[in-house]
């Protein structure tokens, strides 16, 4: 007899009504359990399953990174213009008073929150002990609303500030439940966080950030990939992140080298090279001789007719003297040229100092330089995090395990060895 007073039945098998006594007859007053196997579920999960999963969680990853930065800003920006105000009269209480009686739910929820993290001992940060720090966004962006007149002196428009921080709220749902994430959402989430920091005040201290923008992965795990900050399959998906007019424009110092040049050539036009020029931009440029071996070999590696790739590298050199002859001062725009086996070509944007960005790709057998892995770098020595500490170089020499550098030093090595154009 069970615990209720009802006999469970042996699980022989049997149907639901006969005689007592009979095999697979149920007694009368006995309560029918269903098998096991009639209510099991096949809990192994195939390819496209885990597949599915670490996109979703790659995506989430992303956007949280963005969104943890964005509530840390407006968690300093809050407390370093409320504390002064409230926490003269009200000490350690400061948060509750500004939150006034409309946040008084929420403020008292989080007070609460805060006391369970203490007796379970989840505060492992000193700094984390304080009732702003379990603010969610939403209750800081209230702060600042209520608080406008405060905040206003800070910032030019309360407008875009509340609209921006509004529709981070879409994918700050969304990561905070474990939703999906679509590739739409996640971009504007990571273009209105950005924009936000701009909003906040937290402007990157990169150099090279205005012309190639810092991205918060970069920032946090960047000591894994050496100073490579960004890998395109072929070069159209690099100009449609990073446009020529983005990569040259400005820049001071322009090296270059390879085959033909095609991306800088071929991309940017002759007129805003001169002034590129005039403006004071250094600029020196290696190309393949045309009339070198090394090209006729290169010819036959890509199928292509005799002299056709000579005469498309002759046909650059030509464009890159017309513009030379129409600066006042020649010898800041250098042509050279060189007999060795290309190896790679490369554009290194204000190399010499701490800003510098650079446009690598190698030259594969079969592959034309159009459609060839394209590898961008960024100089200047960028600190990056091993071990809990913090490594890297003086300006110009490149973090440690950094490439750029490297890529630099070849193409001194072979200018040094080429000859120039007249």
């Amino acid at each position: 007899m069970g615990s209720g007073g009802l006999e469970l039945p042996s699980g022989d098998g049997g149907g639901e009504s006969g005689a007592a006594g009979a095999p697979g007859a149920v007694p009368p007053g006995t309560v029918s359990l269903a098998r096991p196997m009639e209510i099991g579920a096949d809990l192994a999960w195939g390819a496209e399953e885990w597949a599915e999963v670490r996109l979703r969680a790659q995506r989430a990853g992303r956007a949280y990174i963005w969104l943890n930065l964005v509530e840390q800003r407006l968690r300093a920006v809050v407390a370093a213009v409320l504390r002064p105000i409230y926490e003269p009269v009200h000490g350690e209480e400061w948060v509750v008073a500004a939150a006034g009686p409309t946040g008084q739910e929420w403020v008292q929820r989080a007070a609460a929150v805060r006391e369970v993290s203490r007796r379970k001992g989840y505060l492992l940060d000193p700094a984390d002990d304080t009732l702003l720090s379990f603010l969610t966004l939403p209750q800081l962006r209230e702060l600042v609303v209520q608080h406008w007149p405060c905040f206003e002196p800070y910032f030019d428009g309360r407008r875009e500030l509340e609209l921006a921080l509004d529709e981070l709220e879409v994918a700050r749902s969304a990561v905070a439940r474990n939703r999906a994430l679509s590739p739409a959402v996640l971009a504007q989430a990571e273009r209105i966080s950005a924009r936000l920091l701009d909003l906040l005040g937290a402007g990157r201290d990169i150099p090279s950030a205005h012309r190639l923008p810092v991205d918060a992965v970069e920032e946090l795990v960047g000591d894994r990939f050496a100073d490579v900050v960004g890998v395109h399959p072929d070069r159209v998906r690099l100009q449609r992140q990073l446009p020529a007019e983005d990569l040259f424009g400005g820049a001071r110092r322009l090296d270059a080298i390879g085959i033909g040049l095609n991306l800088l050539v071929q991309n940017y036009s002759g007129r805003r090279l001169v002034r590129l020029a005039e403006s004071g931009c250094r600029v020196r440029l290696l190309f393949l001789n045309p009339a070198s071996s090394a090209v006729r070999r290169r010819e036959r590696e890509l199928g292509l007719k005799k002299g056709e790739l000579s005469r498309s590298v002759e046909m650059n050199i030509l464009h890159m003297r017309r513009v030379r002859s129409r600066l006042r001062d020649v010898g800041a725009f250098q042509i050279h040229v060189f007999d060795e086996t290309p190896r790679f070509t490369a554009y290194l944007v204000d190399g010499d100092g701490p800003d510098g960005i650079a446009v690598v790709q190698s030259y594969l057998r079969r592959i034309r330089g159009m459609e060839a892995p394209v590898f961008v770098l960024r100089g200047g020595g960028r600190d990056i995090v091993q071990d809990g500490t913090v490594q890297g170089g003086p300006p110009g020499e490149g973090a440690e395990g950094g490439l750029f550098h490297l890529y630099r030093e070849e193409m001194e090595s072979v200018w040094a060895d080429s000859r120039p154009v007249s």
